[in-house]
Protein backbone atom coordinates (compact mmCIF):
# COMPACT_ATOMS: atom_id res chain seq x y z
CA UNK A 1 0.00 0.00 0.00
CA UNK A 2 2.78 2.41 0.65
CA UNK A 3 4.04 1.91 -2.86
CA UNK A 4 0.70 3.01 -4.24
CA UNK A 5 0.59 6.12 -2.08
CA UNK A 6 4.06 7.17 -3.15
CA UNK A 7 3.05 6.80 -6.81
CA UNK A 8 0.05 9.04 -6.31
CA UNK A 9 2.13 11.78 -4.69
CA UNK A 10 4.78 11.96 -7.42
CA UNK A 11 3.80 14.29 -10.23
CA UNK A 12 3.60 12.92 -13.73
CA UNK A 13 6.20 14.18 -16.24
CA UNK A 14 3.45 15.39 -18.61
CA UNK A 15 1.79 17.48 -15.89
CA UNK A 16 5.16 18.95 -14.89
CA UNK A 17 5.88 19.91 -18.50
CA UNK A 18 2.48 21.63 -18.82
CA UNK A 19 3.08 23.47 -15.55
CA UNK A 20 6.52 24.66 -16.76
CA UNK A 21 5.03 25.82 -20.07
CA UNK A 22 2.30 27.82 -18.30
CA UNK A 23 4.82 29.38 -15.89
CA UNK A 24 7.06 30.34 -18.82
CA UNK A 25 4.12 31.91 -20.66
CA UNK A 26 3.11 33.79 -17.50
CA UNK A 27 6.62 35.16 -17.01
CA UNK A 28 6.84 36.14 -20.68
CA UNK A 29 3.55 38.04 -20.42
CA UNK A 30 4.71 39.69 -17.20
CA UNK A 31 7.97 40.82 -18.83
CA UNK A 32 6.09 42.11 -21.88
CA UNK A 33 3.68 44.07 -19.68
CA UNK A 34 6.60 45.57 -17.73
CA UNK A 35 8.37 46.55 -20.96
CA UNK A 36 5.18 48.23 -22.25
CA UNK A 37 4.80 50.22 -19.03
CA UNK A 38 8.43 51.37 -19.16
CA UNK A 39 7.99 52.50 -22.78
CA UNK A 40 4.75 54.30 -21.85
CA UNK A 41 6.42 56.21 -19.01
CA UNK A 42 9.42 57.07 -21.20
CA UNK A 43 7.12 58.44 -23.89
CA UNK A 44 5.36 60.54 -21.26
CA UNK A 45 8.66 62.06 -20.17
CA UNK A 46 9.58 62.81 -23.79
CA UNK A 47 6.23 64.50 -24.41
CA UNK A 48 6.62 66.59 -21.25
CA UNK A 49 10.12 67.65 -22.27
CA UNK A 50 8.99 68.54 -25.79
CA UNK A 51 6.09 70.58 -24.39
CA UNK A 52 8.44 72.56 -22.13
CA UNK A 53 10.80 73.17 -25.07
CA UNK A 54 7.86 74.32 -27.20
CA UNK A 55 6.75 76.79 -24.53
CA UNK A 56 10.30 78.15 -24.25
CA UNK A 57 10.42 78.66 -28.03
CA UNK A 58 7.06 80.45 -28.01
CA UNK A 59 8.32 82.79 -25.27
CA UNK A 60 11.49 83.47 -27.25
CA UNK A 61 9.46 84.16 -30.39
CA UNK A 62 7.26 86.65 -28.55
CA UNK A 63 10.33 88.42 -27.14
CA UNK A 64 11.86 88.61 -30.61
CA UNK A 65 8.64 90.08 -32.03
CA UNK A 66 8.70 92.79 -29.37
CA UNK A 67 12.36 93.54 -30.08
CA UNK A 68 11.70 93.70 -33.83
CA UNK A 69 8.84 96.13 -33.30
CA UNK A 70 11.05 98.38 -31.19
CA UNK A 71 13.86 98.26 -33.78
CA UNK A 72 11.43 99.18 -36.58
CA UNK A 73 9.95 102.18 -34.74
CA UNK A 74 10.07 105.39 -36.81
CA UNK A 75 11.33 107.44 -33.84
CA UNK A 76 14.37 105.19 -33.46
CA UNK A 77 15.12 105.27 -37.19
CA UNK A 78 14.83 109.09 -37.28
CA UNK A 79 17.14 109.40 -34.26
CA UNK A 80 19.79 107.19 -35.90
CA UNK A 81 19.46 109.10 -39.18
CA UNK A 82 20.02 112.46 -37.45
CA UNK A 83 22.67 111.51 -34.89
CA UNK A 84 24.77 108.84 -36.56
CA UNK A 85 24.29 109.51 -40.27
CA UNK A 86 23.92 113.29 -40.16
CA UNK A 87 20.76 113.33 -42.28
CA UNK A 88 18.30 116.23 -42.15
CA UNK A 89 14.68 116.58 -43.09
CA UNK A 90 14.50 117.81 -46.70
CA UNK A 91 13.28 121.35 -47.42
CA UNK A 92 10.55 122.16 -49.94
CA UNK A 93 13.13 123.04 -52.59
CA UNK A 94 14.80 119.66 -52.24
CA UNK A 95 11.55 117.70 -52.65
CA UNK A 96 10.51 116.49 -56.09
CA UNK A 97 6.91 115.40 -56.41
CA UNK A 98 6.46 112.52 -58.83
CA UNK A 99 3.08 112.53 -60.59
Amino acid sequence: MTARKSKKNTPKPKATLICIIFMTMFLAELLFYTWCRVQYIGAGYEISSATEHHQALITLQNNLKIELASLKSPERIAKIAKNQLGLLTPTREQMIIIP
